[in-house]
């Protein structure tokens, strides 16, 4: 079965699509908003709140270093 632009799961005819259109629109399935990633949602909290944490204590001559150490890693791939 195809999946979606965030990896849900559609028909893969013109008519099983429609048939999925109506079937939403009267209720009779719900449509999926988001999928599951499978990952927790309090670690996925954590990772975020770490990441800013990180950021802010950083001084502005170290996050420069890094990105410039990135962007040389970009340009030099093969």
């Amino acid at each position: 079965m195809p999946k979606g632009p965030k990896g849900q799961k559609r028909p893969a005819d013109v008519i099983g699509a429609a048939v999925m259109v109506a079937k939403i629109a009267t209720g009779e399935i719900e449509e999926a908003t988001e999928p599951d990633d499978g990952k927790d949602p309090a670690a996925k909290a954590l990772g975020a709140k770490g990441g800013k944490a990180r950021a802010a204590k950083m001084t502005p001559e170290r996050r420069s270093q890094i990105a410039r150490k990135a962007a040389e890693s970009r340009w030099n791939r093969d």
